[in-house]
């Protein structure tokens, strides 16, 4: 008889990771493979549970001193990643022990970016380490062509080439200077403190890397050649809302902050397509000024909006056509029917969401991927368009191209043809179901 496989999936502890990771999780278990699912004891407590398949179970690792405190203004960011790195390997090698020991040994390990001391439990155990990557496949051949020896003429074109500066990079679309992400160039301090995670996950990649993304999407990309093999397992997203089954799935995991409840009623009251919805993320807090200019685009624009501000309320303005909530369920909102444009910060789950949902989408990208991502959905797949400032008259004019007639409609056409697509990816038989059925049967060997 097949041994089953069991799969440790390890998340850095942030929504952003552990959502894509959590949907992946699930979508293993369902296919009758053992899984166990690892992220900070922290976030895993928030996660909703209590409907999981049987073979799909929880176990956190711990993070030493930061495990009661992750918000990023409390880290030291001269201790974060080191201390995050030995308590996770000591945790997860007991998590694994203890597995092995109740009968059930791991087989592969599965990690995504900023955690990849999850490839030295990987050897301890000596079992495959895989790579998850949760951004798009476009960004992880630049990172890759960045930490295989193009760094200094990447850096080069970024510091002398004029922003709007088109580049030419092996196996990626055609991207803007401004586009690159801005962790390889560590604009930010935070972008300083990951960067040294970032490298490591480069180094010592296995051939094999699993990529939240469908051929449909990024199919040139995936299919460009070089050292690893990307594998299209996507869109990471309940499957309720990708194959129309299994309602019960948009219930496990999923958002870490409680949502209104009221925000649903108050959509299903909207006309089809005439809501603007505006969110930029878990981790994006806009200066008050931009939320100002925001808040008096929307009013301008005489349409119903949902915006979702965290916290931070000076500057939103809840007007006469708005609603303002502090959360909420992102997926179920954009799958609404009722939202017929998404004022967006362009992280990669957002745009996937988005994708999925047929929503096009104004992109005010802040640092990190985001900017790549805007331009795929710009001038790639053309289902979007990018605001140049966060000013009144900017976003304006963007919320009335994609919502008015003429260039809009060809917007919404297409963004239903890429949600067509998406849908098609992970129905049994598409292609990102094929690909995660044969990487079960064989983690390492890539497509059948």
């Amino acid at each position: 008889m097949e041994e089953k496989q069991h799969f440790l999936i390890v998340s850095f502890p942030a929504q952003g990771h552990i959502n894509p990771s959590l949907q992946l999780a699930k979508r293993l278990a369902r296919l009758s493979a053992r899984v166990t699912f690892s992220t900070s004891i922290e976030y895993n407590s928030r996660l909703n549970t209590s409907s999981s398949p049987p073979t799909l179970s929880f176990s956190p690792y711990s993070q030493g001193k930061y495990d009661k405190s992750f918000k990023l203004p409390d880290l030291d960011p001269s201790d974060l990643l080191t201390e995050l790195a030995s308590a996770g390997i000591k945790s997860l090698t007991a998590i694994a022990n203890e597995l092995a020991a109740s009968g059930s040994p791991v087989t592969c390990v599965i990690f995504n970016f900023l955690v990849p001391w999850a490839r030295d439990v990987a050897a301890d155990l000596a079992v495959p380490a895989v790579l998850y990557w949760i951004q798009a496949a476009a960004l992880f051949r630049v990172y890759h062509l960045f930490f295989n020896g193009h760094a200094e003429k990447i850096i080069n074109i970024a510091t002398q080439e004029k922003p709007t500066s088109e580049i030419a990079l092996p196996g990626v679309p055609t991207l803007q200077v401004r586009d690159l992400p801005s962790l390889l160039l560590k604009k930010l301090t935070v972008d300083e403190l990951f960067f040294p995670a970032v490298e490591a996950t480069f180094q010592g990649l296995s051939r094999v890397v699993l990529v939240n993304t469908f051929d449909g999407l990024e199919k040139s990309t995936l299919t460009a050649a070089g050292e690893a093999e990307l594998v299209a397992i996507g869109p990471a997203l309940p499957s309720a809302y990708t194959d129309g089954e299994d309602e019960e799935d948009k219930a496990i995991g999923g958002d870490l902050q409680r949502a209104e409840d009221e925000y649903m009623a108050w959509l299903s009251a909207q006309k089809e397509g005439s809501v603007v919805y505006v969110s930029f993320g878990s981790h994006s807090v806009l200066p008050v000024s931009e939320r100002e200019e925001i808040s008096k685009a929307l009013r301008e624009s005489g349409r119903p909006y949902l915006w979702v501000a965290r916290g931070e309320r000076e500057g939103v303005e809840e007007g006469e056509k708005g609603r303002v909530v502090e959360w909420c369920s992102q997926v179920e909102v954009l799958a609404s029917g009722a939202v017929g444009c998404f004022v967006t910060h362009c992280g990669w789950n957002s745009t996937l969401e988005s994708v999925v949902c047929g929503v096009p989408m104004v992109g005010l990208p802040q640092w990190t991927d985001q900017m790549a991502n805007c331009r795929l959905v710009e001038a790639e797949w053309g289902v979007g368009v990018r605001a140049e400032k966060a000013e009144k008259a900017e976003l304006s004019r963007c919320i009335e191209l994609v919502m008015g007639e003429g260039e809009g409609e060809d917007m919404r056409r297409r963004a239903k043809a890429l949600a067509s697509l998406a849908r098609d990816a992970f129905r049994e038989g598409g292609s990102s179901d094929r690909n995660l059925r044969a990487f079960v049967r064989s983690p390492m060997g890539g497509l059948t």
